[in-house]
């Protein structure tokens, strides 16, 4: 078993709090930059950064695997946390300026499987999981320069 982890970072074209808004806002802006790989998304409850409660699919490697996730805010406009209600899967962002533009960092950790699985797991999913989160990071940066706030 043990921890594993994926982290994929860039700089995105927009100044951090419009990047923070964007992402903390899970009915209007958040869905539309998710990859392909995200599917099914629900906001149950909140909608803005803490308390808010989502689900969504995830299928990666030919595997899919829902996600009840709840969302709290540590550092609210720095970081963001979702947290995962069936698992001990947790993804942070973190949003940190860098002039008139931000680094944006996606950093997800979970227990790993035992056994043969868990052998395939630790090789291949952080491998996927990052490719994800690059391509996520890409369609964000393309977000954020469409619109000028997060209300835009």
């Amino acid at each position: 078993m043990g921890t594993l982890r994926v982290a994929a970072e860039r700089v995105v074209g927009a100044p951090a709090a419009t990047v923070y808004g964007c992402l903390a806002d899970m009915r209007e802006h958040h869905p539309t930059f998710l990859p392909p790989a995200f599917s099914g998304f629900t906001v149950e409850s909140g909608g803005t950064g803490a308390g808010t409660v989502v689900r969504f699919t995830v299928t990666a490697g030919g595997r899919s695997r829902a996600y009840r996730m709840a969302v709290s805010e540590p550092e609210p406009g720095r970081v963001m946390v979702e947290t995962d209600a069936d698992s001990s899967l947790v993804t942070t962002f973190t949003v940190e300026p860098e002039g008139q533009v931000a680094r944006v960092r996606i950093v997800t950790t979970w227990e790993g499987s035992a056994g043969v699985g868990g052998f395939f797991e630790r090789l291949f999913a952080p491998r996927v999981l990052r490719s994800i989160y690059l391509d996520e990071l890409g369609r964000l940066d393309a977000h954020v320069r469409s619109h000028e706030s997060p209300g835009a």
